[in-house]
């Protein structure tokens, strides 16, 4: 379990010189309030560059920076795991990334990227995506799990469940069987050329027991005949050449592709969201008769006004979204042209690489035969010497049969390994297994959020959600307060998986504004039964504006205030 002890950070966004620590874990309950721009949520930003070398919010690291003081902006964790204690500091002007472990900097002599991948891999064990999804829940810069693509939720389910490894060693596996091609293609290879080079020993040997001056012949006709095949050879790679530089021209056209996709996803987005308003702005003036502001009666004339004006631009906006979607489709399937090029372009290098290799052994086997011919023609003849040279060809031929069959029995030990470390090996035997708890644990607190559907995720991770009535529904189909029971039910279950497996077990949770959107009176108390019932071992940080109606619900109030354009934060 990490036991996040504490958070502090100076020069940080708002935050000033004098350094704000946080502690974040000698209280069950933390409240966490003041006005917009204060600093509430600068302890998820702390948290998060600390930990990962990430803006929460999706800004550039140097908009991290104290807009005042403009240097020295640093941000430090301290947590322990079992018994040893670690803290990591890290800072921008100067740029410092440091790993303290039991008190003891770590040697920092490996690159920042690679002691950020080990920090992940072998400390956290977590990586942002999961700690986003564990820790953190309600930014309007954090993306629900049922927002998430199915590679994303994949890769949380699998941190969650510790069997990423399978994925790693997966990796590992794939250099593993190209290597072995790569030696059992060249065992093959040798085992060609010293066949050849057997027979062109015994046919030397006889040669030499009639006439040197025929084998010299032989020889040299040989040379010949390896001399038209490198020149053959090299005529191919010529071409290979010329159609590596063509694939290459035609990626060219791909430039910008990735970017176009962006855009189009930015766009169905905004339609999207606009005609989600509309909708509400739509129903607004069909149900209301006044005004709720002013009381002022609407009139018939001006609702029938409003509701069809709403209606041409969820329609306007409905058509884009289906003209951005069909451009994306479009744009998204030039994609797999794109890899199909790449692929071609790896063949093509492949086979140069492999006809190149022919010509070292056919060069090699040309020297050999010159020296030969060189010896045959300086009267160095000794046929028992030669019918020793074939002697050790054979042996040499063994050797490398024996290599060959090893090898052989090795890639079939591969490719059974490579069949269960596949997704639908291993990993989902592992899914299929914590499917039902998971499930269960969904419901169980969508229940507890007076939420009652029938919630259910398939080994795909894609939701199947029926009501009472067994009508089916989706995600998006929900309100947005609806949705939230979804992402706080997703969150706790995420979190009880993660105690169970040990994998990603923390004492930290941070809801920011969660009370302040989408939860309505019913689902904030409903909420708050939840949270209180995981005090013991979890230390929960909300970050509200509804501090007058939730401050008597929790252990610790944290007040943030801007004072000289500094954030300064009071404890109550």
């Amino acid at each position: 379990m990490i036991l996040f002890k504490s958070v502090t950070y100076k020069n940080f966004l708002a935050s000033g010189n004098n350094p704000i620590k946080i502690d974040l874990n000698n209280h069950g309950s933390t409240l966490i309030i003041g006005q917009n721009g204060a600093g509430k949520s600068t302890i998820i930003e702390a948290l998060v560059f600390a930990l990962f070398n990430k803006s929460f919010r999706k800004v550039n690291k140097n908009q991290l920076i104290n807009t005042i003081n403009e240097k020295d902006c640093v941000a430090e964790v301290e947590f322990s795991i079992g018994s040893v204690e670690w803290k990591v500091r890290r800072g921008i002007k100067p740029s410092v990334f440091e790993i303290y472990k039991n008190g003891t900097l770590l040697n920092q002599s490996s690159s920042a990227v690679d002691q950020q991948k080990w920090f992940e891999q072998s400390v956290l064990k977590l990586n942002y995506k999961s700690f986003t999804q564990i820790v953190v829940l309600g930014s309007s810069t954090f993306v629900p799990f049922m927002q998430l693509p199915a590679a994303s939720r994949r890769e949380i389910i699998e941190d969650l469940l510790d069997i990423r490894i399978f994925s790693t060693m997966n990796v590992i596996l794939k250099d593993r069987v190209k290597t072995s091609t790569e030696e059992l293609r060249s065992f093959e290879t040798q085992i060609s050329f010293l066949k050849e080079k057997a027979d062109m020993q015994q046919s030397h040997i006889k040669s030499l027991e009639k006439t040197a001056k025929k084998s010299i012949s032989q020889k040299e006709d040989k040379i010949i005949e390896l001399q038209e095949s490198v020149d053959n050879i090299n005529e191919e790679i010529t071409g290979l050449y010329q159609k590596i530089e063509k694939e290459n021209n035609k990626l060219k056209k791909f430039d910008g592709i990735e970017n176009k996709i962006k855009k189009l996803e930015k766009e169905i987005t905004t339609h999207v969201n606009l005609i989600s308003r509309t909708e509400k702005e739509q129903d607004f003036f069909k149900i209301h008769d006044k005004c709720p502001k002013c009381t002022q009666v609407l009139s018939e004339e001006l609702k029938e006004s409003q509701v069809s004006e709403c209606l041409n631009i969820i329609e306007t906006s409905k058509t884009a979204v289906d003209k951005f979607k069909s451009q994306l489709d479009k744009t998204t399937s030039i994609l797999q042209k794109q890899a199909n090029i790449n692929g071609n372009v790896a063949d093509l290098n492949w086979s140069v690489k492999s006809k190149l290799n022919d010509i070292k052994s056919s060069t090699n086997l040309i020297k050999e035969i010159k020296g030969e011919i060189e010896t045959l023609k300086n009267d160095n003849v000794d046929i028992a010497g030669e019918k020793e040279k074939l002697s050790a060809i054979a042996t040499q031929g063994v050797g490398v049969q024996k290599n060959i069959v090893e090898l052989k029995k090795e890639r079939r030990n591969y490719d059974l390994i490579s069949t269960l470390l596949k997704d639908g090996g291993i990993k989902s035997m592992i899914i299929r297994k914590y499917l039902p708890v998971m499930n269960q644990l969904i419901n169980k607190y969508l229940q507890a959020l007076d939420f009652y559907v029938n919630f259910t995720l398939d080994e795909e991770f894609n939701e199947s959600i029926k009501s009472r009535y067994r009508d089916d529904f989706t995600y998006a189909s929900f309100s947005e307060g609806e949705k939230m029971r979804i992402d706080l039910a997703l969150m706790f279950t995420w979190r009880s998986v993660a105690k169970l497996k040990n994998s990603a077990n923390t004492n930290l949770l941070i809801l920011d504004e969660v009370f302040d959107s989408s939860l309505d009176v019913a689902g904030t108390e409903d909420f708050l039964r939840i949270i209180r019932g995981i005090y013991e071992d979890t230390n929960i940080f909300v970050i509200s504006h509804k501090g007058e109606i939730l401050l008597d619900k929790f252990d610790r109030v944290l007040k943030f205030e801007k004072i000289k354009n500094f954030s300064r934060v009071s404890v109550s």
